[in-house]
């Protein structure tokens, strides 16, 4: 016996999958938002300038709740909680204030982890920034910090199934600390 097509119910197939093409297009357009305004963000703490880039971390925190509920598309979110990791991570080292946790970040562990080897290379900018304003202690304090992050990261040997690109900037972050150890000692001397 042959079933015809329509028993199929291909047309609520489509119905479903129109739904969900339009909720991946709403989170790649609030992710792309969420990462720029981490990038401003960024770039304002470099500048010294932490009121207005906590301000661009409150657009982040508004855009970000809305889809960080969604099940679906979960690994859209991935790099977004990278760039959002950086960004705060970033914030409290400036401020000489404790890191916050994956959890007080409210996200997974692995993009928090990707976020915290990216940390290691904004750390190093600010270190030289200190050096080139003759702020040897503050300097000092970045270097320290950088090393003791990438400290912690050390014993983190997984395959790159389980943690995916953790190998890669691990190997980066390591970099980063052995250039801003020589640079630090080149300034020292």
């Amino acid at each position: 016996m042959k079933k015809s097509l329509s028993s199929l119910k291909i047309q609520s197939l489509v119905s479903e999958l129109e739904a969900r093409e339009k909720e991946q297009d709403r989170i790649l357009a609030t992710t792309r938002e969420i990462i720029r305004h981490c990038s401003n963000s960024i770039k304002l703490m470099h500048a010294g300038e932490l009121k207005e880039a906590k301000t661009e971390l409150s657009h982040i925190e508004k855009k970000l709740s809305p889809i960080s509920k969604t099940k679906v598309f979960d690994y859209l979110l991935e790099q977004t909680y990278q760039e959002v990791a950086e960004a705060h991570l970033l914030l409290a080292a400036v401020e000489r204030k404790e890191l916050p946790g994956f959890r007080e970040l409210s996200m997974p562990f692995e993009p928090y982890l990707l976020g915290l080897c990216d940390l290691v290379g904004e750390l190093r900018r600010e270190m030289l920034e200190c050096l080139k304003r003759g702020k040897k202690k503050d300097a000092e304090y970045y270097f320290d910090l950088m090393n003791a992050i990438y400290d912690e990261l050390v014993p983190l040997r997984f395959s790159n199934s389980l943690l995916p690109n953790f190998r890669k900037k691990q190997d980066v972050a390591r970099g980063q600390v052995e250039q801003a150890r020589s640079e630090l000692v080149r300034a020292m001397g």
